[in-house]
């Protein structure tokens, strides 16, 4: 690590305190970004199979414009009329199947899901809530709550329920489909047997659609039924969050919640809405959004504002006139097959999976057992990134490449990847 990062390491810690996350060994040095590729200090290019913030590409020409001009004109809370908002919101619901087609708009995912879940006992009287024991909602109190993975101070509230992950590489039950999706439903159904036992009726049960934090396994088409079958005998409401997978990037489908086949009751997004400007937002019918503002008084400074609304609009337009979704499919698709003649060289490469520009691999040190590699993931990583690619690694064992670049990425993007995986991968030990 050069003195210089390690200067900068030193003075973060000082003025933001201890243990602020940072990507990879050597953490980079981002000073300036262009459609698919980061710059570092030293001037050093990178190619971005990773962030999906900036969803159109990193400095998208038109979103700036958008920002620039409408700052430069006017931006105030939405207690004044202005047609911004509604601009976007009908935009927007107008991607969704009905009856979806209300929305607040907030600056972050986090927000947008703790409102949602205020939405869920506006609507149920309910009080229970569901997730996964893998999952990642945001940092609002409410919704750190719903982390098994960083458990709050003072433990978890009584309302709080979770179930296994999904994960079809090592289903739940040990047979993947639909064994495996009633052996996910059962599970619903036992916690929400249990919160009742502990005086809590069911108000919602929250996931991602795509499993994104869990290791985006492969779900067909309707793998969700039984558990939204259940959960509505119950009384309770199904909330998608669709920060990751949302906004085309699975290249099938617009939403997760339609590529996995279930009509969600709120559905909350986030990160990629405005290409990088805080934008998040909750989605949802009429009637869910009257109970919501009769029983709740919300309002958001920052959220809805002129200049944020531009961005996403702009975000939004972009993402139609440049075909991205399609982009989306047809280089994932060719991505995969890439990963897949790598698995035929590679041992490691226990599982290939993903959908659209959301995918990855999954490393294991014996393919019979399918013993996660995680150490080896990490150092998979870390290698591509001192080969000018960047990427991650996530999922249950935390062993899952996860591979989630700007929409624009292309085929030769797409190659760069596989060749230079192709070099770590023959390169990095297995085992230290």
């Amino acid at each position: 690590m050069t003195p210089e990062t390690q200067a900068l390491l030193d003075r973060r810690a000082r003025l933001l305190g201890p243990n602020v996350s940072l990507f990879y060994d050597e953490p980079v040095h981002v000073v300036r970004g262009q459609g698919v590729w980061l710059w570092d200090n030293d001037g050093n290019r990178y190619l971005d199979c990773y962030n999906n913030v900036p969803h159109v590409g990193h400095c998208h020409p038109r979103v700036v414009e958008a920002i620039a001009a409408q700052a430069a004109t006017l931006n105030t809370h939405t207690r004044y009329l202005h047609e911004g908002i509604l601009d976007y919101v009908e935009a927007l619901t107008a991607t969704f199947d009905a009856p979806l087609d209300t929305a607040i708009l907030t600056c972050t995912g986090s927000e947008a899901n703790d409102i949602a879940l205020r939405m869920a006992q506006a609507v149920t009287g309910n009080t229970g809530v569901i997730a996964t024991d893998h999952t990642y909602h945001g940092n609002t109190m409410a919704v750190s709550q719903l982390s098994r993975t960083n458990p709050p101070p003072g433990g978890y509230w009584d309302n709080m329920a979770f179930v296994p992950a999904p994960d079809s590489y090592r289903p739940l039950g040990g047979v993947p489909g639909q064994a495996h999706a009633q052996a996910f439903a059962a599970a619903v159904r036992a916690q929400i047997a249990a919160l009742a036992g502990r005086g809590h009726r069911l108000a919602c049960l929250i996931l991602c659609p795509y499993f994104a934090n869990e290791g985006f396994p492969s779900l067909e088409a309707g793998w969700l039924a039984p558990v939204v079958e259940a959960v509505r005998r119950a009384g309770g409401i199904v909330i998608a969050d669709e920060v990751q997978p949302g906004f085309g990037r699975l290249g099938s489908h617009f939403w997760g919640h339609q590529k996995v086949g279930v009509q969600p009751d709120v559905v909350t997004l986030g990160k990629p809405m405005a290409n990088g400007h805080p934008v998040g937002g909750v989605v949802t019918s009429p009637e869910i959004m009257a109970a919501f503002r009769e029983r709740f008084r919300y309002f958001n400074t920052f959220g809805g504002n002129p200049v944020s609304a531009a961005a996403a609009l702009a975000t939004l337009k972009v993402m139609r006139d440049e075909g991205l979704m399609e982009n989306a499919r047809e280089v994932g698709d060719y991505a995969r097959q890439g990963l897949r003649d790598l698995a035929t060289r590679h041992e490691c490469i226990g599982d290939v999976r993903g959908s659209g520009l959301f995918f990855g691999a999954e490393m294991v040190l014996d393919r019979a057992d399918k013993t996660p590699a995680t150490a080896f993931a990490k150092r998979v990583a870390n290698a591509m990134r001192q080969r000018g690619v960047l990427l991650n690694f996530l999922g249950i064992h935390y062993n899952t490449l996860k591979i989630r670049p700007p929409m624009p990425f292309s085929r030769d993007n797409a190659d760069q990847l596989i060749e230079t995986l192709d070099g770590v991968l023959s390169e990095t030990p297995l085992l230290p």
